[in-house]
This record gives C-alpha cells, sequence and structure tokens, in this order.
C-alpha cells in the first residue's frame, strides 16, 4: 500500500519522492516475502513430518479432506499470489517497473489477505472436535462487507493523508482573518 500510495502522492501532490526510495521499500518487502513464504514452508514441513492429529487442519485447507475441498482453491491462490510477488520483487528489472511493481503489490496484498483471512481461522475450526467438517465458502454479502470496511479503511486514510501531505510538504497555511483595515485584533494589529 505504500508504495502504490507513494506513487500517487508524487503525481498528485508534488510530494518529493525519488524512484530510489520506492525501489528500495520493494527490496525490502522482496526479503519479507521470502520471510514470509520460509516460514509458511516450515509451518507445512513441520505439519506434514510430525503427522499428529493436527494434521487434519492443514489438510483440509491444502488438499481437502474426503470430498471437502471448499477452501483448497484459496489455499493455492493465495500460495501463487505469494510467490509471483516475491519474483516481482527479486528481480531488479520487474521491480523498478512500474507496471510489474504494482501488480506485485497487488498480488502480496491478495496472497496476505487470503493466507490470513481464509487460512488462519476457517481450517482451525475444521473439522470440529466431533470430527464433524462444514464446509464453508464465503457469500455475496460476507464479500460486500470486507468490500465495504476495506473501503471505510480506505476512506479515513485518505482523508488523514489529505490532512498529512500540505503539512510535510508546507503548504499548509491557515486562514487568514477577515478585519476592517486598521482595525486589531486581540490587541494586534491587522494584517
Amino acid at each position: 500500500v505504500m508504495i502504490i500510495l507513494f506513487q500517487i502522492l508524487r503525481r498528485t501532490n508534488r510530494f518529493p519522492i525519488k524512484d530510489e526510495a520506492i525501489w528500495k521499500i520493494a527490496e525490502l518487502m522482496s526479503y519479507a516475502m521470502f520471510l514470509n513464504l520460509f516460514l509458511l514452508g516450515a509451518e507445512l514441513f513441520k505439519e506434514y513430518y510430525s503427522a499428529t492429529e493436527h494434521l487434519l487442519y492443514t489438510q483440509y485447507f491444502w488438499g481437502g479432506l474426503g470430498e471437502h475441498r471448499a477452501l483448497v482453491p484459496y489455499a493455492w491462490l493465495s500460495l501463487t499470489c505469494s510467490v509471483a510477488a516475491f519474483v516481482l520483487f527479486l528481480v531488479p528489472r520487474t521491480r523498478k517497473n512500474y507496471v510489474t511493481l504494482n501488480l506485485g503489490c497487488v498480488l502480496i496484498w491478495a496472497g496476505v489477505y487470503i493466507e490470513k483471512g481464509m487460512g488462519l481461522i476457517i481450517p482451525g475450526f475444521t473439522p470440529d472436535t466431533l470430527g464433524e467438517i462444514y464446509e464453508y465458502t464465503p457469500t455475496a454479502t460476507e464479500w460486500a462487507i470486507a468490500a465495504g470496511v476495506f473501503g471505510i479503511g480506505f476512506l479515513v486514510f485518505t482523508v488523514l493523508v489529505k490532512i498529512a501531505t500540505p503539512i510535510l510538504v508546507g503548504t499548509f497555511r491557515a486562514p487568514e482573518r477577515m478585519t476592517a483595515p486598521g482595525s486589531t485584533t486581540a490587541g494586534f494589529p491587522a494584517h
């Protein structure tokens, strides 16, 4: 979000952000994505290597249990987005191209959102303590609520950036008071 925001601020508010700063943030994101993928791989290795009863939760998310496979496409979509974003951010030529840089930003957001949203809570409760499996897929109402939450978040963020940017750039000025010529306000001469 920061990388895309910096590009927008640079175009709309003449915010002095150099390309090198954006590219350095993208390089740091490649390190963070490597760490995220490494920890995901370590988690999967631990689950499959230990083969305890807790493996059911991981199997349900990544491969399904029997005919119960509702979350498997989400798991693989998340992994695909994360790996593609990591590759885009790892290669300097694609990291310094704004089209592929922005594509990588969207892929990172989607991959992490799916992994931490769909992959964290739902598989942890499936199967339940009695061994029952209840399939879950988000409804249109839930997608609309999620879009509304993000929309409100982006609206608040936009308002705060609109306030902070003029202060940071130095173009914020207090409005002049309207007074009659030669009169004083609170003991101070009028401007």
